[in-house]
């Protein structure tokens, strides 16, 4: 089942987002996010875009959201897409439904951009952004820096 996030999803979607954080270098946070934190953005989302979570036997298990793309005005029609999935429940279709709401509410809201950015490599999130048509402009070398590795980060967009 997909629905609106709430506050009260802060924990598990905390538990999910430190796992990736601890983790991987999808994310380039390096320090764990707390429940409150999580809280905060999730209040600051939901003022303007939609935040979804899948709930799978009464457990969440995924999230996606939109986001502001930059603060200037000029940017108001342009958004960020993110998508996170509990490490146990990946390639069971969860974030192409997850990312399938998110797509078609966002393209019902007189939106004319969203855009992923992607730590590359990473297959999934290529193939999950290229299945809605999102296609890569471009990618920024050796922007990033963790676990003692430069990263490159590819960024797709998707004109509505």
């Amino acid at each position: 089942m997909i629905r609106i996030a709430t506050i009260a999803d802060a924990e598990a979607i905390s538990r999910i987002y430190n796992y990736y954080i601890k983790n991987t270098v999808v994310t380039f946070e390096e320090e764990e996010v707390s429940a409150k934190e999580i809280e905060k953005r999730i209040s600051k989302v939901l003022e303007k875009y939609p935040w979804y979570v899948y709930i799978l036997n009464d457990t969440l298990v995924g999230y996606a959201y939109a986001s502001e793309w930059k603060p200037r005005r000029s940017y108001q029609f342009s958004v960020e897409t993110t998508v996170y999935l509990h490490p146990d429940f990946g390639a069971r279709g969860i974030g192409t439904l997850l990312y399938g709401k998110l797509i078609s509410d966002l393209r019902a809201m007189d939106l004319h951009v969203a855009i992923g950015g992607i730590t590359l490599p990473n297959d999934s999130s290529v193939a999950l952004h290229e299945k809605f048509g999102f296609k890569k402009t471009g990618q920024f070398k050796e922007v990033g820096y963790k676990f003692n590795q430069w990263l490159d980060v590819g960024y797709w967009q998707l004109i509505f």
